[in-house]
């Protein structure tokens, strides 16, 4: 589940843009998605391979982004949980626990890259950037936090004829998540009610919003 609400947050900076890629460094075409795109959903596969190198789960579905602000992260596979962000705040809901997290969006959540969501903070107010070449038909970016109290080490976003295709997260206990993204639509039409979350009846619910 950590692992899980990590990625929650990097997801939100997804902004899709195409552009003359060709032309273009991995790190501006990195910006100009970033900074560009509206609305974005894809099937995703999602990887997490514990510090021995040993995948220990492997789970299935779906990601809506529409900004500012919004996105809906529904795992299908194999375990139901779904992700939301909306008005500032994000709830994780756990089906099989019955139990719902809610968080307040803010700068409280400190260098993630939750903070590009707003538009207002620059990704090198906040990470340093680095090309990490080619492998296959994806360019990869490595994005550092400069801030040390950062949740994870380092998040790589993998793009492929200028369009995000991948992401790995690596957190501070030497766990790296690897996402990658099928059936992918930019700036698709997406309902607004789609990021509509209320708690079901009878769950739990933990809230952490001050």
């Amino acid at each position: 589940m950590k692992s899980i609400k990590l990625f929650a947050t990097v997801l939100l900076t997804l902004a899709l843009h195409n552009t003359a890629y060709a032309e273009e460094s991995p790190v501006t075409q990195l910006k100009n998605f970033l900074a560009a795109s509206k609305s974005f959903s894809a099937d995703f596969q999602q990887k997490v391979i514990n510090e021995q190198g040993n995948p220990v789960q492997t789970s299935y579905g779906q990601f809506y982004l529409q900004r500012p602000g919004k996105f809906r992260w529904n795992y299908a596979k194999p375990f139901q949980q779904e992700i939301v962000a909306t008005n500032g705040k994000v709830s994780f809901y756990d089906v099989d626990l019955e139990q719902v997290t809610i968080k307040k969006l803010d700068e409280s959540v400190g260098s993630t890259p939750a903070l590009l969501l707003s538009g207002q903070v620059s990704l090198e107010d906040n990470f340093s950037m680095e090309e990490q070449g080619t492998e296959g038909d994806m360019q990869w970016v490595k994005l550092v936090p400069k801030k040390q109290e950062s949740s994870f080490k380092y998040v790589t976003i993998g793009l492929e004829k200028g369009k995000l295709a991948g992401m790995e997260l690596m957190d501070n206990f030497g766990q790296l998540t690897r996402i990658y993204f099928s059936k992918i639509l930019l700036n698709p039409p997406l309902k607004s009610t789609l990021f509509d979350f209320t708690p079901p009846k009878g769950v739990d619910v933990f809230s952490e919003e001050k």
